[in-house]
């Protein structure tokens, strides 16, 4: 299993369409078929900053992910609304509790 913590800031007055905006791209991701989790998280201590953990059957599934139409228009819409660079970091999964 492949699993990515995606950590993206939003710039200052922009915060809740940043989340309408990766609201909106939940149900397009949902439908993937190598994407076992895909959860939208919002700082409790930081209200500009959402979190995105990812969890894909294989490097494929990943690869298929980020080379969709869809997720480039996510970036098309999100990208002017982020403040500095998003933290992304990818794993191999170990282990887990189900």
């Amino acid at each position: 299993m492949i699993v990515v913590s995606a950590v993206l800031e939003a710039q200052a007055g922009k915060e809740d369409n940043m989340e309408r905006a990766l609201m909106d791209f939940m149900p397009t991701v949902k439908s993937e078929e190598g994407t076992i989790a895909y959860i939208l998280h919002r700082s409790k201590g930081d209200p500009a900053k959402f979190m995105v953990y990812e969890k894909y059957v294989d490097e494929a599934a990943l690869a298929y992910h980020g080379s969709t139409k869809y997720f480039k228009e996510l970036f098309d819409t999100v990208g002017p609304m982020i403040a500095g660079t998003p933290s992304i970091d990818i794993y191999d999964e170990l282990a887990a509790k189900e």
